[in-house]
């Protein structure tokens, strides 16, 4: 697998080595050693999987008490990812950076803790996966304003607003946001 960092201490693209022939293909997903030697010593605790219909915008989530590192990737369809560096520490603090995760490339990102996430879906019927470094907590939910100008974010929209979730719609931009230290 080859890992490709987007910025220091931030998040990683990780690429699998595929291989194939006239029966599929077979990949390695995730390989602990590695996975630490690239992106530090995590451990996850929870796995998510998600469903959505083209257009529906996720995000940007985050919680503060339990930040939540994410490994994402997409089984079926296709995103735009986001995600948002809420570190005030980080020389990257407020930095977006946004990549296409697809069923075809079947590429992971690494999220580490102290980033919002979130995802626009550019396929119908796409099915989104993830482990977390900590337990969802509905408690500590925070969200940032997906559209927020001072981040930067280019989503790839098509013309319509996207679909979003009353939770979302409802998302502070940065200068009012709860941030890490």
């Amino acid at each position: 697998m080859e890992f490709k960092a987007l910025d220091p201490n931030g998040p990683v693209l990780l690429i699998p080595r595929i291989f194939g022939d006239e029966r599929g293909f077979f990949m390695e997903t995730f390989r602990q050693n590695e996975f630490e030697e690239h992106c530090g010593k995590h451990e996850f605790v929870q796995d998510n999987h998600s469903k959505s219909g083209g257009n529906v915008l996720r995000g940007l989530h985050y919680q503060l008490k339990n930040p939540q590192g994410k490994l994402v990737r997409v089984i079926s369809g296709k995103v735009f990812d986001a995600v948002v560096d809420l570190r005030r520490s980080s020389p990257n603090f407020g930095k977006s950076y946004g990549v296409i995760l697809d069923a075809e490339a079947r590429h992971s990102l690494w999220v580490p803790p102290g980033f919002a996430h979130g995802f626009l879906v550019l396929e119908d019927n796409t099915e989104f996966v993830y482990k977390c470094t900590a337990y969802y907590d509905p408690t500590d939910e925070h969200c940032l304003l997906w559209n927020d100008p001072e981040l930067g974010i280019n989503w790839p929209l098509t013309g319509a607003e996207p679909v979003l979730s009353a939770k979302d719609r409802k998302g502070l931009p940065l200068r009012n946001a709860a941030k890490y230290v």
